[in-house]
């Protein structure tokens, strides 16, 4: 173990003066403190679907617990419109720097850390690459700052008044901090979210000194992944329990086809009971008789509000008014999404007097191909490369359909967002689009990634258009079928309980 972790290996990991943890009999329960660990916040700083998580979840957990969001201090955090209090420091190691903590407090009673550590975060861009898409050279080193920072939290080194009973880390950026708590025998329990095991957070096998790693993370029972550190396999081999975002997922990784080289390790924390799915849920901004982006609001029982919202997409892309349904693409534009199979049927689905309006931005290619196809069908086909959250919901709300021929899809949000704004998804049977999903009740499900199978159930799609009150009885299935958050939150709340209890007692309890 390298001096810097040996330094720091406590027998009384938080303050000896902060309330217990376990209070004595008698005493009034207090609700358990829980660090939530992230790349993206979507109050401030989104590059998908973990954003919206990241902020719905942990409001979705206030009621029961004492949960607090660590991110990097990214400019769009540290000049937002909510004051910023340095509130406590952390000492560097190796070739991490030394940084402050800054406390934000929401409106709605959320406090947000965040890492003032500017050499780091002080950037243009996404959380992980600069505008033209390509990814910082240095993010080890800024994502094992974050790991880092959330696990001397959780050993009381940071100067902060509130210390963590259980993290709660997601995806790779966060999932270092299990693995520098083990090796420093902390016995804080901790939660790793997988929410897309196809991004590994990978660098060479010679950072381990920069990065103050012991000897043994190069080891494959630890962070070793194919000849390099890979920081994902960190948190999978040392959380105290890994959770992704669907049970279908949860199975699917366990396999050689979508375990992405892990399903090894996943099996074996699978099959010791630590490895299980919990479905997302949304939040309840997605309501469509409240939402101020629509152009005309509607609900389940009076759904003509929904023909003003197309009228507006059609005028906004160019698409000239048809009988047939009208599709929609709002996603990135990318290999897993499936949208080379939504190219691969356009000609077919158009020629049945389908239209399609796409939203996105992803791979060159796949945009240049949208944009030929949109050349090609002039007032069938509109595209836009880029994104704007209110033309999204309201091509949610104008649509008859959404395409998701997602290859994996680990949960997804667009298909519940659709379902709520009465547009019925048209997905593949795999991860949580399976899960969320009642094939010809609540959307459509094809198994085969190919695109005849695809096509079947779009040809499905075009029949029951022909049918007004079969749709409209499943648009108003679809609308109530997403789980808000708050009911999506639940079992967390009894996975934190079960690895509390099952946590060693500390010296300071």
């Amino acid at each position: 173990m390298p001096d810097q972790l040996a330094d720091v290996r406590l027998e009384e990991p938080c303050p000896s003066n902060l309330p217990p943890i376990f209070p004595a009999e008698g005493m009034p329960k207090r609700h358990k403190r829980i660090l939530f660990v992230t790349s993206e916040f979507t109050d401030f700083v989104k590059a998908g679907g973990l954003g919206d998580v990241s902020a719905a979840l942990p409001r979705a957990l206030l009621a029961e617990h004492d949960i607090r969001v660590l991110l990097p201090g990214y400019p769009q955090v540290l000049q937002s419109a909510v004051a910023c209090k340095v509130v406590g420091h952390l000492p560097g190691m190796a070739a991490l720097p030394a940084c402050d903590i800054g406390e934000l407090r929401l409106a709605d009673g959320l406090v947000v850390y965040a890492l003032i550590c500017p050499e780091l975060y002080d950037r243009h861009g996404t959380p992980y690459g600069d505008d033209q898409g390509q990814e910082w050279p240095d993010n080890h080193i800024r994502f094992a700052r974050l790991s880092l920072a959330a696990a001397d939290i959780a050993a009381g080194r940071s100067e902060l008044s509130w210390c963590p009973d259980l993290l709660h880390v997601n995806d790779w950026p966060a999932a270092l901090a299990p693995a520098y708590m083990a090796w420093r025998e902390q016995a804080t329990p901790s939660v790793l979210t997988i929410h897309n095991l196809g991004y590994q957070g990978s660098c060479p096998l010679g950072c381990c000194a920069e990065l103050g790693l012991p000897d043994t993370a190069g080891l494959p029972e630890s962070m070793e992944f194919y000849g390099k550190l890979s920081f994902l396999k960190a948190g999978i081999s040392h959380a105290s329990h890994i959770t992704t975002v669907s049970e279908t997922y949860a199975r699917e990784i366990t396999g050689e086809k979508f375990g992405c080289g892990m399903h090894g390790v996943l099996t074996q924390r699978r099959r010791r009971g630590q490895l299980s799915g919990i479905t997302h849920g949304i939040d309840g901004s997605w309501t469509p008789n409240l939402d101020p982006h629509l152009v005309e609001r509607f609900d389940a029982t009076h759904l003509a509000g929904k023909r003003r919202n197309a009228e507006h997409v059609e005028r906004q892309f160019g698409l000239l008014p048809g009988r047939g349904p009208l599709f929609a693409v709002v996603s990135r534009l990318v290999h897993q999404k499936g949208i080379d199979l939504t190219l691969a049927i356009a000609d077919e689905m158009i020629a049945a007097g389908g239209r399609l309006v796409v939203i996105g931005r992803g791979e060159p290619e796949l945009e240049q191909a949208m944009k030929r196809l949109a050349e090609n069908y002039p007032g069938r086909v509109g595209v836009h490369i880029g994104f704007d959250e209110t033309e999204a919901r309201r091509i949610f709300a104008a649509s008859d359909f959404l395409l998701m021929p997602s290859r994996y899809e680990p949960c997804g949000l667009s298909q519940m967002y659709a379902q709520r704004f009465g547009s019925l998804p048209i997905a593949r049977h795999t991860g949580g689009l399976a899960d969320t999903i009642v094939d010809g009740v609540t959307g459509l499900l094809f198994r085969d990634e190919t695109p005849e199978s695809y096509f079947d159930a779009i040809s499905r799609a075009l029949n029951i258009y022909r049918y007004p009150d079969l749709l409209d009885a499943m648009r108003r299935k679809a609308m109530k079928s997403p789980l808000r958050w708050e009911d999506a939150a639940r079992p967390y709340t009894s996975l934190y309980q079960r690895l509390l209890q099952q946590a060693p007692a500390r010296a300071f309890r």
